[in-house]
């Protein structure tokens, strides 16, 4: 344990009273100490290594609803004490509970990020090099990228409740570029969660590189995509790119609150098909958005957010939920120390259902099969939405056709939430990290093959 961790819990009650000094809602000491590791390797050659450390604290006062923060990378006891007076606007000592709640959180891993040397990380990212160029000439260019971090967080606030956490997470991904002398197209893949270096025991970097590789030559052979109306199959391995932004960022309160989101409101009303029922929850074991504790000290829950069509809840951090006088709902995350928490998803999805996904597929006469989603935007006051297809497919007479490219989906969220007429019984998950206000936060995200009536397809031939 770090000396500065050890001097926060010994004069946390001392920094949060001055912090107190002249009145206010609520306040908390926020410590976070990260090693982060990124390696790239690129035309066949390690290109870009990264390691570093960092080490610092926050400290926020919530008063009259608003928040006045303060943070430092040299964090003395002078130094925090100084912040909490600068905050408070003043010195003296005000009411602080103590010992009312402690948590205490790790991740657990077989193969530790932390105990395993650069040589190691270099072995992964060359085996799935070999992989992706042993299709041949058409294989032009290969990243791949390897990251992994361990995070370590104390919280303590005026609550009389301390929380800690230690957090490891790994992400890779292959990018590759093939062409056939005409047209150059891209292909992906990515895994990742809260583990160790276990996760390439499950996953092989060559499975990785295989995908990715293999997505960038099938795009070769595609066909332009149609313009028009189309009913959509959205594969399970399409990640629930569409959930997270059409629909997650929507139910997030501080944007709710301020007016900014197409589901202010609505709460208790039909805001999907019967058939729909979306779950944002950080408990879930290995997942990329999982904790013990958010960046709050709140611990992680699972909450229904739409219930069989109907919005039943919001996700809040703190000072969202003070406003409503409610509980926060373990959504309060932030980038790190230097930042205020927010309101953020965790790992979002969408349940499974009953549906077979092939016969899905087999009952729609014509449309499109999407089985890898790409970037997007969403505009979270109307709901509508612009997504990339990286790797779609035509659906004729219920059997999968041909690839297309240069598609793109263009819908509304709640329109596609109640266009959505068949949900699978698969689930299918995609990691990311979500921007928000200046801040990226790893989430997951995950849907089932979901087929919706009626999306517009953005595309290079007119149908």
């Amino acid at each position: 344990m770090s000396d500065v961790k050890e001097m926060i819990k010994d004069k946390a009650g001392a920094i949060l009273s001055n912090l107190m000094s002249q009145g206010g809602e609520y306040g908390e000491i926020f410590y976070e100490r990260s090693r982060t590791t990124r390696m790239e390797l690129e035309d066949r050659k390690i290109d870009r290594i990264l390691h570093g450390h960092d080490e610092g604290v926050g400290i926020r006062l919530l008063k009259n609803g608003r928040t006045y923060y303060g943070y430092t990378n040299d964090p003395t006891f002078e130094n925090l004490m100084h912040i909490a007076k600068t905050l408070a606007r003043g010195e003296g000592y005000g009411p602080v509970a103590v010992g009312k709640r402690y948590l205490e959180g790790w991740t657990p891993v077989v193969v530790d990020p932390d105990a395993v040397d650069l040589r190691f990380r270099a072995e992964i990212l060359k085996r799935a090099d070999e992989k992706a160029r042993s299709y041949g000439d058409r294989i032009k260019q290969v990243l791949s990228v390897l990251m992994d971090r361990t995070r370590e967080i104390l919280i303590v606030n005026t609550l009389g409740e301390m929380a800690e956490d230690v957090q490891k997470r790994i992400v890779f991904y292959v990018e590759v570029v093939a062409s056939d002398g005409h047209t150059l197209q891209k292909g992906y893949e990515s895994i990742g969660g809260r583990k160790g270096f276990e996760i390439f025991d499950e996953v092989p970097p060559e499975v990785v590189a295989q995908r990715a590789a293999e997505r960038a030559i099938l795009m070769l052979s595609a066909k332009p995509a149609p313009a028009g109306t189309f009913t959509v199959v959205l594969s399970s391995q399409a990640g629930g790119t569409m959930i997270h932004e059409a629909v997650g960022h929507g139910l997030e309160a501080d944007l709710v609150q301020k007016g900014l989101s197409v589901y202010s409101g609505k709460l208790g009303r039909k805001v999907a098909s019967d058939l729909v029922t979306v779950v944002d929850d950080a408990t879930l074991p290995d997942r990329n958005g999982s904790f013990t504790v958010d960046d709050e000290g709140v611990p992680a829950q699972r909450k229904v957010l739409i219930e069989k069509g109907y919005l039943v809840g919001y996700m809040y951090d703190r000072l969202r939920a003070m406003k409503e006088g409610r509980e926060s709902t373990g959504n309060g995350r932030r980038q790190s120390y230097a930042h205020v928490p927010i309101v953020r998803m965790t790992n979002t999805f969408i349940e499974k259902g009953k549906d077979n996904p092939e016969d899905i597929i087999r009952d729609t006469k014509r449309g499109v099969y999407v089985v890898k989603m790409g970037g997007g935007e969403v505009n979270t006051v109307t709901g509508d939405f612009v997504f990339e297809i990286m790797e779609g497919y035509m659906i004729e007479n219920g059997e999968i056709t041909y690839p297309i490219r240069g598609a793109t989906l263009i819908g509304n969220g709640p329109k596609a939430l109640q266009d959505i007429d068949a949900v699978g019984n698969d689930l299918g998950w995609a990691i990311g990290t979500c921007g928000k206000d200046g801040q990226g936060v790893p989430v997951t995200d995950a849907q089932p093959t979901v087929r919706i009536r009626q999306l517009t397809l953005g595309g290079s031939q007119v149908r």
